[in-house]
């Protein structure tokens, strides 16, 4: 059965999105607005959208007017302006695939005073992301950003329970590279956020291995643990994690799908809190630049507060 918007979205549930240049679209319209969604996602379905997305990656650039097509059969209106989409809509997901421009959109959604979830990677440099943060602080505006592989895996108190404090955990996933992006935001992010959730912040030092088959980056965290992550461009891969413990060593089940985070940005958009601490994805994107950095000084180790000074 199409998803489509029904005529009983209330005020105050309407979704907008920007950026039809991914997949993400029409998998999270389809979820959102599905007739059988019940209140799974709390009422909340996508009513409009505005194409706007990558000018940079012509890949995904050429994509756009599919997707819009895609996007209009499902229902939902296409408009032609960020102001038009914000007169119409409650609340918003940025789902361009490019971070380059995620400032740039996120902008005037902030400005217009809408809470805001924004898809990975949540910006393409430290200092854009934290840009984005000090303008929704200054704004009051809730915001927020993570892969959906957060909720893939099992929560903190499930984790806890196993294996009791954590003490360390070495994560894999496929670590795909775009030009355009610092290596590990375009698709390296999903494992990385993985040893974050699992890890949660404090890391103090990042040193990284590359060959253009595998990724290997090494994080020290503030109480003398270790975090590995390593990002597979060649032969099988997937997604995998091994959690260390003081009780216990847990290999996770790692599953695929949206729904979960889904869920988690309804409840969002509904009780306007931020589902984990803001600073952790700040703490995130330092990570992956500080690897960055190290592939270019060929695998010293960098400071992860150096680059947040910087």
């Amino acid at each position: 059965m199409a998803a489509k918007p029904t005529a009983t979205v209330l005020q105050g549930k309407r979704i907008g999105m920007i950026g039809l240049d991914t997949g993400h679209c029409m998998d999270f319209t389809k979820a959102f607005n599905a007739p059988d969604a019940g209140d799974k996602y709390r009422g909340y379905q996508v009513t409009a959208a505005y194409p706007k997305g990558t000018e940079n990656i012509r890949e995904w650039k050429d994509r756009i007017p599919k997707i819009t097509q895609d996007m209009k059969g499902q229902g939902v209106e296409i408009v032609n302006s960020m102001e038009e989409l914000l007169a119409k809509v409650d609340v918003v997901l940025i789902t361009c695939i490019d971070g380059n421009v995620h400032l740039e959109l996120a902008t005037p959604v902030i400005k217009a005073k809408k809470p805001v979830f924004i898809d990975k990677p949540f910006a393409n440099s430290y200092k854009d992301a934290l840009a984005i943060v000090e303008l929704a602080k200054n704004y009051q505006v809730p915001m927020f950003s993570c892969s959906s592989l957060r909720y893939n895996i099992d929560n903190e108190d499930v984790i806890a329970e196993t294996v009791g404090k954590v003490t360390g955990a070495d994560i894999f996933s496929p670590a795909y590279i775009e030009p355009t992006h610092p290596d590990l935001f375009w698709y390296g992010i999903h494992g990385v956020e993985i040893l974050f959730t699992i890890m949660g912040t404090g890391c103090t030092s990042v040193k990284r291995t590359f060959t253009p088959e595998t990724d290997y980056v090494v994080g020290v965290w503030n109480d003398n643990r270790i975090g590995g992550y390593r990002g597979i461009r060649n032969g099988k891969n997937g997604y995998g994690a091994t959690v260390f413990g003081e009780k216990a060593i847990k290999v996770l089940d790692i599953r695929g799908g949206y729904n979960p985070m889904l869920v988690k940005i309804a409840e969002f958009y509904d009780t306007k809190k931020i589902p984990f601490p803001v600073e952790q994805t700040l703490e995130i994107i330092a990570f992956m630049e500080a690897a960055e950095e190290s592939k270019k000084r060929g695998g010293i180790a960098i400071d992860v507060e150096s680059v947040m000074k910087r």
